[in-house]
């Protein structure tokens, strides 16, 4: 199992639900982090939580949706001479349900391909090389199973999006100590999901970080948290690496 302990780990959307839950657990693992949101204001509660169990962490503040933004938010990282070993792109947005899809505007899709793909592709882009150079790291990109929902196209297709570029820069490390893989919380009741979505939040953990501890340089996999509810970390990872091969057809 990848060991995290004393390791950094970036967690975009960190202030609130998956993303807020996911800091916690990885700081309960010993992992240090640097935590994203929109405004620093929104991590403060957060930083102080994992800081009292016993990690080092620093906040970051982003829009997502403006790009100028994430560039300056890499550069601050940068500065902070601390190898980051684990990416969690966890932040996204739905920006709206579209009854009348027909009239869906074009600003959905503008929005949600900035937040959804462009901005966490920059975050990989920058971190990937760091990591092949390094010999060892773990990014996970947050994915949605929604399908055959035209009522929110701009979501799903940048959500799409994203799992394409990941797929595919998997296979540039498939069998190497960096691996970067697709999670999916579920339908959760986050601010995101709703109120009346099946799951609870807490039923994405430990499978939301599951691409994180497993250690078998698998890449470009899909990893459903909810295929781990109920599961210990132990337990998700065997399970990971007994049951979900790349895609890549290598072995």
């Amino acid at each position: 199992m990848y060991q995290v302990k004393g390791r950094w780990a970036l967690i975009t959307g960190a202030a609130r639900g998956i993303g807020y839950l996911t800091a916690l657990f990885m700081a309960k693992q010993g992992c240090n982090l640097i935590l994203h949101s929109r405004d620093l204001s929104h991590t403060e509660k957060a930083v102080i939580e994992v800081k009292a169990l016993g990690v080092e962490a620093r906040a970051v503040a982003a829009d997502l949706n403006d790009l100028a933004q994430v560039e300056r938010m890499l550069a601050e990282i940068d500065r902070m001479n601390v190898d980051v070993d684990i990416v969690l792109n966890n932040a996204g947005l739905q920006i709206a349900y579209r009854t009348d899809y027909f009239e869906t505007p074009v600003s959905d899709y503008e929005i949600s391909f900035r937040v959804n793909t462009i901005a966490p592709a920059m975050i990989c882009y920058h971190f990937l090389p760091k990591m092949i150079k390094k010999g060892t790291g773990r990014i996970l990109n947050t994915t949605s199973g929604i399908a055959l929902d035209v009522c929110q196209a701009g979501y799903s297709a940048s959500k799409a999006a994203l799992d394409k570029i990941t797929i595919d820069l998997g296979s540039k490390v498939e069998g190497t100590d960096v691996m970067i893989n697709l999670t999916d919380p579920g339908w959760c009741r986050t601010d995101l999901g709703g109120p009346h979505a099946p799951n609870a939040p807490e039923s994405a953990i430990p499978g939301i970080v599951a691409g994180v501890f497993a250690d078998d340089k698998k890449s470009g996999r899909y990893l459903g948290a909810q295929h781990f509810a109920g599961l210990s970390l132990e337990e998700t990872v065997r399970k990971v690496e007994r049951e979900f091969n790349s895609p890549y057809g290598r072995g």
